[in-house]
């Protein structure tokens, strides 16, 4: 008789979450999401339990005090602003977790970290680069990453932290690159933009649910930092005028905003660790995905 498997997505309303756990789903698997609000209508899926909590509040943590084979942590403010709320949700709330599943016997902890980890430090990344980030969302980040490996260490805690660069793909908030500017030339608005000389590694979500799955599959990953990200850079400047000419309509405006001193220009991974531990390389063409998500955008608006 086969046992279904329990997974607890953290933070899992989201638009990495929500394509998860559709993919547990159709693994067969029993899906459990804990968010801090209920999901949006176009992310809500009929088989999940969702229970709505905070990272850092003991009492509504005791609602997730249960027995899972799996722990996906996707959790935290992403609007990097709040500095206290990124703090708090991205780190404590990551301790609070592992403070409640080092008692249960879990299989594996997945942390998703962040590119942003590395801070200035010169692409391509690699894991074992030492880190000193100082950006709001970085550093908290980098400090449930040292953390969650001190607890492996010293007590065995099963976990593997990914480091992830940019996503893109169906469902995505209009808060990240592309689906603000598809967003914006598909209403024909003049988007205000920097000079566009940043260069960036985009990967489409599915690649990470991949990269995920294939995570929980393996016996080489615990106690283990993994880039994952396409391992190539695509110049922003070009793929703001790509989707401009695709879209036939919107106009961006280049130098209206200043780029931030702190931004890295170029920030993108080596990706030979998730190639050799996981056996996964990325595999979708970014033009494909792109004018896909231009169609989803056209027909779905939220």
């Amino acid at each position: 008789m086969n046992i279904k498997k329990k997974i607890l997505i953290v933070g899992g309303t989201g638009f990495i979450g929500y394509h998860l756990a559709k993919k547990c789903l159709n693994l067969g698997w029993s899906v459990i999401i804990f968010a801090i609000h209920k999901p949006k209508r176009i992310r809500k899926l009929n088989r999940v339990k969702y229970i709505v909590g905070n990272l850092y509040n003991k009492g509504t943590l005791k609602k997730i005090d249960l027995n899972f084979d799996y722990v996906v942590n996707l959790g935290g403010y992403v609007d990097h602003i709040h500095k206290k709320e990124t703090f708090n949700t991205h780190y404590i709330g990551c301790k609070n977790l592992v403070r409640i599943f080092k008692k249960k016997n879990i299989k594996l902890f997945i942390q998703i970290g962040s590119s942003a980890e590395y801070g200035n430090l010169k692409s391509p990344h690699r894991e074992n680069f030492k880190c000193n980030p100082k950006s709001i969302y970085g550093r908290p980040k980098y400090l449930a990453t040292k953390s969650l490996l001190g607890e492996h260490n010293k007590n065995k805690f099963p976990c593997t932290i990914l480091r992830l660069y940019q996503v893109f793909g169906p469902r995505q908030d209009n808060n990240r690159l592309i689906p603000i500017v598809i967003n914006s030339f598909l209403k024909g608005l003049t988007l205000p933009c920097s000079g566009g000389k940043q260069y960036k590694d985009f990967l489409h979500v599915d690649e990470v649910v991949k990269a995920i799955i294939l995570t929980i599959k393996s016996k080489k990953v615990l106690g283990e930092i993994i880039n994952i990200g396409s391992g190539k850079i695509i110049n922003v400047k070009w793929l703001i005028n790509f989707l401009k000419k695709e879209i036939k309509k919107g106009k961006p405006e280049f130098g209206k905003l200043k780029t931030r001193k702190d931004e890295n220009i170029k920030v993108y991974p080596n990706i030979l660790k998730a190639k050799k531990i996981l056996n996964w390389k990325p595999k979708k063409n970014l033009i494909k995905e792109l004018k896909k998500q231009i169609k989803f955008h056209k027909s779905n608006s939220f």
